[in-house]
């Protein structure tokens, strides 16, 4: 599986688990001491960003990163791969 399709679903889950809990980027990145520019970086997927910042964003939302078996991308997904 093509490692910027797995940065980009990890940025998706930070973002809908942060709306789910009624954050801002500003919020969640105050809780996680994080700048709100890695907030974004990170619900892109941008590949630049280091663990140490995933893990405290996740840690803000009392979260943990899990390995598990990739599935099959989507339509979707293969789309924004090529754009």
């Amino acid at each position: 599986m093509d490692h910027l399709l797995i940065t980009l679903r990890l940025g998706e889950q930070v973002r809908q688990r942060r709306l789910n809990r009624g954050l801002t980027q500003a919020s969640l990145a105050a809780l996680a001491g994080i700048t709100r520019q890695k907030v974004i970086a990170i619900e892109k997927g941008d590949l630049t960003v280091g663990m140490t910042a995933y893990a405290r964003a996740l840690g803000a939302l009392d979260c943990e990163l899990s390995v598990v078996p990739a599935t099959m991308p989507t339509l979707d997904e293969i789309q924004g791969i090529f754009e």
